[in-house]
């Protein structure tokens, strides 16, 4: 029986695993349930799995929370707040944590569970492409087990060898699959059209807005990119991105004697999840199995740099100071979330995202509060950048 917190258990991962947990009740014991603000979807959860800890954000949908647990009978203790993230993380009643809250709000306590030695299921793009070297010394110093959930690094992760100290010298490169979004083969001339609501449509994946916003830029690829950089240790110019429409091959790893090892899957995130939760072994997920007779052919393409622009950023920011990949993404959370509140077009994401990148050079941080300094000055930076474009036709 392995104890499990989920952070972020009302989003689409966090669902997700909830899923994979209910099919293994043998298996996995829910310690700590967390969300940010969605009080009824957090209470049927805690009537589901009775957990012994739910954490909201903030103190008013805690307190809500508190209310109708109370009214119910469920003994659960609510609270809310960073610090009490950062406990549920690394509470030694846990053996591992579900890092699946969206944006740097997950990396305190993605950091709490590293240093605190857990199993760390890691579905928290910030926490690398934030944290970076900060977040793996801790996964180092805390001896971590640290184990990738999203699709991509999931199944590099699974087609590398097992031993890591062999990678460097069996490993040619890594490549990362991208499905291409719902744009890939629209004229790049009428995206400044784009609604939200049409971003938000994937072609393959169920995903939060945010999320799917950035597979359609492919930003998500460029922060896959930053991801696998620290996740496998190799360098930027042995990562490499290839559109593969069907998204079927999740991902692939090319070998020194140029065999590739490829993982395939239906596109089902409980697939990578299930794999994370019971690693090494390997457990039933509720995906529907691939059935090769009904594929339709497989394709491969190249990122068209005119329709996906924002996709050689990542090795920009890799190749800037410590702290470029925090500036990044947080130039990116500020320009997604202007475009879906109607405030920037869709085709000018990318312009704030370069502008914000170029202008800003951060100082290199040597703790979580320098890191939340440069997220800090970048989101200042690129809000005025957002006001710059909104306001030129």
């Amino acid at each position: 029986m392995q104890t499990l917190t989920v952070l972020g258990s009302t989003g689409s991962i966090g669902t997700s695993t909830l899923d994979v947990v209910a099919r293994h009740p043998d298996r996995y014991r829910v310690h700590a349930l967390t969300a940010s603000t969605q009080v009824e979807l957090m209470l049927a959860q805690c009537r589901q799995f009775r957990p012994a800890v739910a954490v909201m954000a903030t103190e008013q949908p805690a307190r809500a929370l508190r209310d109708r647990c109370q009214a119910e009978g469920l003994k659960v203790d609510v609270r809310w707040g960073e610090a009490a993230l950062c406990e549920v993380s690394a509470d030694p009643a846990v053996d591992m944590v579900m890092a699946a809250i969206v944006g740097a709000a997950g990396l305190a306590p993605a950091l709490a569970a590293a240093r605190a030695g857990k199993k760390l299921l890691l579905a928290n793009k910030e926490a690398l492409v934030v944290g970076a070297d900060l977040f793996m010394q801790a996964v180092r110093e805390g001896g971590a087990t640290l184990l990738p959930i999203d699709s991509e690094h999931s199944a590099v992760f699974q087609s590398l060898p097992e031993d890591p100290s062999t990678w460097e010298r069996r490993v040619d490169r890594i490549v990362l699959t991208a499905s291409g979004g719902p744009f890939r083969t629209r004229d790049p001339a009428t995206l400044a059209d784009v609604t939200p609501d049409q971003a938000c449509a994937h072609p393959n994946w169920v995903m939060g807005r945010k999320i799917s916003v950035d597979s359609a830029t492919m930003m998500n690829k460029a922060l896959e990119v930053i991801e696998a950089r620290y996740l496998f240790g190799l360098p930027p110019e042995r990562i490499e991105v290839v559109i593969h429409p069907q998204s079927v091959v999740h991902s692939m790893v090319q070998f020194r004697d140029h065999s590739i090892v490829a993982q395939l899957g239906t596109p089902d995130m409980r697939v990578p999840i299930a794999y994370g939760l019971s690693w090494p072994e390997r457990i039933e997920s509720g995906a529907q199995p691939l059935d090769f007779a009904q594929l339709s052919a497989l394709t491969f393409e190249k990122p068209d740099p005119v329709r996906f622009p924002g996709l050689p950023l990542a090795w920009e920011a890799l190749a800037g100071p410590t702290g470029t990949t925090a500036v990044l993404n947080a130039a990116n959370e500020v320009a997604v979330a202007a475009f879906l509140d109607g405030r920037l077009r869709f085709d000018r994401i990318h312009a704030v995202n370069h502008a914000t990148l170029s202008q800003l050079v951060p100082s290199k941080p040597g703790s979580i509060a320098d890191l939340m300094a440069i997220d800090a000055q970048a989101r200042s930076m690129a809000e005025s950048h957002v006001r710059r474009h909104s306001s030129t036709p």
